[in-house]
């Protein structure tokens, strides 16, 4: 028994129509009877609210920020053994409603995503070829699978630590005082949520991640935003910690938003390691500006209507 992922997140913001098109151009559906709500492939949900709402604790952050985040958990048992580790937490109609240490509201509920038939492209590393007499994909967008992680900055990181381990979180990695990655689970991805102490930075939100399929549609998506004039923060590029694939855009729901591939599964076998933080801890390697949508290629970067490879 044990949480298994994100059911859904709530911001807050007063860009709620510029949201709309946001997330519809992001690769989300609308939800089909709660207004203000997307939902990914696997029914994950990503909900907006009015900055003032008084349905949540006070936001953590002046602006658009996020207001709470849903956990999904295995069983109905699950929630009654957490509400035991959340002293004042309230459970009712299948939902555990606490707040923890920066303010935000979490709750849990039983895991109510669907299983989705998707999966990404086979690769061909040398010596094991998967993918025999068929091209790997090209994505004009993405459809993001589900919610895949939360990250926050924070200004009590050993308190919110013994907080979501108290939980059940598992340690996957960490920057000693300075950041720690936590699953949800002993076996599953890298990180369900990242929590980063930044000297003279205040706690709120860092981004929010999805998952896509694979590097393609990583690709696809963001070349996709970027046609529909979303500003890219950073990539795309590659996380050597997780080993994941990403694209960074500005998100008018407040902080970053993130497409995701490719990040490693751990299991209860897994050795947390430590990390000094630096731009190459962040990324091996990443694109500043992006990739422009309709050149294909580096914002600002004249190709002079040639292949790359052309002498000139």
């Amino acid at each position: 028994m044990s949480i298994t992922g994100i059911n859904s997140i709530t911001y807050s913001t007063e860009r709620i129509a510029e949201c709309a098109k946001f997330f519809a151009d992001w690769g989300l559906s609308p939800h089909a009877s709660a207004p203000n709500c997307w939902q990914t492939l696997n029914g994950s949900e990503v909900r907006v609210t009015a900055h003032d709402t008084r349905d949540f604790p006070p936001a953590i952050e002046p602006g658009p920020t996020i207001r709470q985040i849903e956990w999904a958990v295995s069983a109905p048992q699950v929630l009654t053994s957490l509400a035991q580790k959340l002293p004042g937490a309230a459970l009712a109609n299948g939902l555990l409603t606490a707040i923890d240490p920066h303010g935000i509201s979490i709750q849990f509920s039983v895991d109510r995503r669907t299983r989705v038939d998707v999966q990404g492209a086979a690769f061909n590393p040398f010596g094991r070829e998967a993918r025999i007499d068929t091209p790997s994909p090209i994505y004009e967008r993405a459809t993001p699978i589900e919610i895949g992680h939360v990250v926050l900055f924070t200004d009590q990181l050993a308190q919110a630590e013994a907080f979501y381990e108290n939980l059940g979180f598992a340690v996957s990695d960490r920057y000693p005082g300075r950041g720690v990655f936590m699953r949800g689970a002993p076996e599953g991805g890298h990180h369900d949520l990242f929590m980063l102490q930044v000297p003279g930075k205040a706690k709120g939100l860092n981004h929010v991640a999805f998952t896509v399929r694979d590097i393609h549609e990583v690709f696809g998506g963001g070349m996709h935003m970027s046609r529909c004039g979303w500003k890219t923060q950073l990539g795309p590029g590659r996380h050597p910690i997780s080993s994941a694939y990403f694209w960074y855009f500005e998100s008018p729901c407040g902080g970053l938003i993130e497409y995701n591939a490719d990040e490693d599964h751990l299991t209860a076998k897994w050795q947390p390691r430590e990390f000094q933080p630096g731009p190459t801890m962040f990324a091996e390697w990443a694109i500043d500006g992006g990739i422009d949508g309709h050149t294909r290629r580096q914002p600002n970067v004249e190709a002079g209507g040639k292949f790359l490879t052309e002498k000139r």
